[in-house]
């Protein structure tokens, strides 16, 4: 071996990470290029990852080894491939974790004949070579159907040596009710998963129209009860285009976020339709196009999309309310979490909350500063996270006051497959150490009799919330009332319901003036059958859970029905993956054919 080969082995220094980025980069232009799949050791490792958003798939595909990766460096030679150069915001790094293998990261793009492609890889050391263990491959930009962001904004200014007869307001009045065109995609909620997706069509010069059944934008939250706040912090949160300001609060208090979607709405010159409701559809697959038969403020309208996006909750709205006996009995008051709200009429009650994830814990530390008497029934283990302590251990690296821009850690973030092995070592390594750091009120859960544990597999609450969508507590104050025995627990199931109180499975009677449903929802194909028909939801494959490429299922991608998408995660998926959603809407919309592998 060469001395320079030695000195590329150990851990480089910052110009010898830029020449083997450089180095690596020449040898994946040859790949692409070449179309041949045998060059796979050229550049991979043989245990490699290459998780592709749109660019070289047409769809959000993680594949792995030669036999996966095989069929993309195939397609990559139709692409044409060209002009691969490392990314100049951020340099090459040598990622945390020791120097005996050592790891490289580089940022870089490239353009294909279909447009721009962002790029993420990681090389480790193989005998005289650097080759990858996962690249990160997304679409960023249509060619000829660039967004009209920076460079491409607006210009504003009424045109010089012309009359002008209708200014910006009368021109976006007009535009906003569709009389004079049809909107090209409806997108049904107007939460941040849906206002969003609207800006980046927006971006892109797409007609869309965003249908609200509240009264304003934000009143979804805004009705909510008092003590809510979102569980990620601010740096995670950004709506695409316009961050909250440097002052905002780390966890947005509830109703500030309603304000924030309404001022998003208008500040972005989104098209909202409020108090509007869908009341009927039907899909022509001849004209591959919608009709969507809406009431306005009580008035009818019919509008024509060759779109349709459901941006509703990935949770459903339809409430889940299991069947219990006695129910007819209770004298007391009865609901779902859904239709919880703060009353200070319950102060002094006793109150019993079924159900121990997010918003049951929400929802009983809520009852308590309203004074209520609260007991959890909890019907199984509960992953709990300390709020503050996810922060720093695991978000703040990413999104805090002190990391890269959120473009940067949103790339980076949606480089890790989610079955690849590293990661999972990775995360169930950072959960153990959060389960350390929190051990005190862990410890305090258990000494009342509260059941937790470190998730599915030990990789704690996103793993959760990809497979179940539930499962978990990230907390923001309730586990201490918990272990301060301020709001009591006790395990089992509901059996049945009696006068004044409910009956567990083995034979407690906790009294309760109130019953609350932490249950859940049923879904979201159950909306999409409320809203959109059963015929939709037949087409639709299932929703949510991860495929056998670690892939989400139907969200942001093909939903199985022509011209149907949902929409939906937390603030921070929905920022980063309703790009590529409007990416493929908007390659329909222009006949442009994305392409794909088997």
């Amino acid at each position: 071996m060469t001395p320079q080969k030695e000195r590329d082995t150990m851990a480089p220094d910052r110009t010898q990470l830029v020449h083997i980025a450089q180095r690596w980069l020449d040898a994946l232009r040859r790949t692409l290029r070449s179309g041949d799949a045998d060059m796979y050791e050229a550049v991979f490792v043989p245990d490699a990852w290459w998780r592709d958003l749109l660019a070289f798939t047409g769809d959000l595909r993680s594949l792995h080894t030669s036999a996966g990766i095989g069929p993309l460096i195939a397609v990559a030679a139709a692409l044409d491939v060209t002009d691969l150069e490392l990314d100049a915001r951020v340099a090459p790094v040598l990622l945390p974790g020791g120097t005996s293998s050592p790891v490289i990261q580089l940022l870089f793009d490239f353009t294909t004949r279909l447009g721009r492609v962002q790029a993420v890889a990681r090389l480790t050391a193989c005998g005289s070579e650097w080759k990858a263990t996962a690249l990160f491959t997304a679409l960023d930009a249509l060619r000829g159907h660039e967004p009209a962001i920076g460079r491409r904004r607006p210009h504003g200014a009424p045109a010089i040596g012309k009359r002008v007869t209708e200014h910006w307001a009368a021109q976006r009045a007009r535009e906003s009710e569709f009389h004079d065109a049809e909107p090209e995609v409806v997108v049904i909620g107007a939460g941040h998963s849906g206002l969003g997706l609207a800006a980046h069509l927006g971006s892109l010069g797409v007609r869309t129209l965003v249908v609200e059944r509240n009264a304003h934008v934000g009143d979804n939250w805004r009705r909510r009860y008092d003590s809510l706040v979102l569980h990620d912090p601010v740096w995670a949160n950004h709506l695409p285009f316009l961050p909250f300001p440097p002052n905002w609060p780390v966890f947005t208090p509830k109703d500030k976020m309603g304000d924030w979607l309404e001022l998003y709405a208008r500040a972005l010159e989104l098209n909202v339709w409020t108090g509007s409701e869908i009341v009927g559809s039907a899909y022509d697959a001849a004209e591959a196009r919608w009709e969507v038969r809406l009431e306005r403020d009580g008035q009818p309208r019919t509008v024509r999309p060759r779109h349709v996006v459901l941006a509703t909750g990935l949770s459903g709205t339809e409430p889940l309310v299991p069947e219990f006996a006695g129910t007819g009995d209770f004298r007391g008051e009865l609901l779902h979490s859904g239709e919880y709200s703060t009353d200070p009429a319950r102060a002094g009650r006793s109150v019993v909350v079924v159900g121990t994830g997010n918003s049951g814990h929400d929802i009983a530390q809520d009852l308590y500063n309203s004074g209520a008497h609260v007991t959890l029934v909890q019907r199984g283990p509960t992953y709990v996270v300390g709020g503050t302590t996810v922060l720093e251990v695991m978000l703040e690296p990413a999104y805090g006051e002190d990391s890269p821009p959120t473009e940067i850690s949103d790339l980076v973030g949606a480089s890790f497959p989610r079955f690849d092995a590293s990661l999972q070592a990775g995360l169930r390594a950072g959960v153990a150490l959060m389960a350390e750091r929190d051990r005190e009120i862990l410890d305090g859960l258990t000494a009342r009799g509260f059941r937790h544990n470190l998730g599915d597999d030990d990789m704690g609450a996103m793993n959760l919330f990809l497979t179940r969508n539930g499962g978990y507590y990230i907390d923001v104050g309730a586990s201490q009332l918990i272990a301060n025995g301020e709001i009591g627990v006790v395990a089992g199931a509901v059996e049945s319901f009696t006068r004044d109180g409910v009956q567990l499975s083995d034979g407690t009677h906790v009294p309760a003036e109130t019953v609350v449903l932490a249950t859940g929802f049923r879904g979201i194909l159950d909306t999409v059958r409320r809203v959109l028909g059963d015929q939709v939801a037949a087409k639709c494959g299932p929703v949510w859970g991860l495929d056998d490429e670690g892939e989400i299922r139907s969200v942001w991608r093909r939903s199985g029905h022509d011209g149907f998408w949902i929409s939906g995660g937390n603030l921070t998926m929905a920022r980063v993956y309703n790009k590529y959603l409007a990416l493929q809407i908007k390659a329909d919309l222009e006949q442009i054919e994305l392409p794909s592998v088997p």
